[in-house]
């Protein structure tokens, strides 16, 4: 039996699943293909069928000039305010765990050379606010609050070609999430 021939595991579907997202983002597929090889994906059963979902993409996205930022970064606080704003690298993945405090993540001037970023929040009491850049998008279904609230007034769900695509997981007991753009400024001179 050749290794195209071996059955793949859910994280296997769910890798193939995250490489066409990727190539979806950066103009490659369009909507179309990349719902018609998301199905095909998601129900694969051997790794030939996912191999051909994505022969005619890139091994590897395009080299990025700019800082190299680590793939997985943590920020915990137990009493504290955790903020990131202005010019700040964006890892592709951010674990933020606060009990008491609040996270504000404003993403809208940061440097982000992914184009999907992952971040998983852990919330006790505190409330959590992401500012993306204009034209982003967020997908916040893994998310859950048991008392609070999520709010993404005006942010799309599905990705944009070329633009961020978010992805927000975890959860918050008593506090809540809310994703939006920066403010418009209306008095500037």
């Amino acid at each position: 039996m050749s290794d195209l021939q071996m059955r793949v595991s859910d994280a296997d579907r769910e890798r193939g699943a995250r490489k066409l997202q990727e190539a979806f983002m950066e103009g490659r597929l369009t909507q179309l293909e990349l719902e018609d090889r998301l199905e095909l994906a998601l129900t694969a059963r051997t790794y030939g069928d996912l191999a051909g979902l994505t022969a005619d993409l890139p091994a590897d996205g395009p080299a990025v000039d700019g800082p190299v930022v680590d793939e997985v970064v943590e920020l915990e606080s137990k009493n504290g305010h955790i903020k990131r704003s202005g010019d700040w690298a964006v890892p592709r993945r951010l674990r933020v765990a606060s009990k008491y405090g609040s996270v504000e993540l404003d993403l809208s001037e940061a440097v982000i050379s992914h184009p999907v970023v992952e971040i998983h929040l852990d919330l006790k009491y505190g409330s959590a606010k992401i500012v993306l850049p204009d034209g982003a998008a967020a997908d916040i279904d893994r998310f859950r609050t048991e008392w609070g609230n999520t709010v993404t007034s005006e942010v799309p769900g599905r990705p944009q070609p070329g633009a961020l695509y978010l992805v927000v997981s975890g959860e918050a007991k008593y506090g809540s999430l809310a994703i939006r753009y920066p403010r418009k400024r209306w008095f500037t001179h």
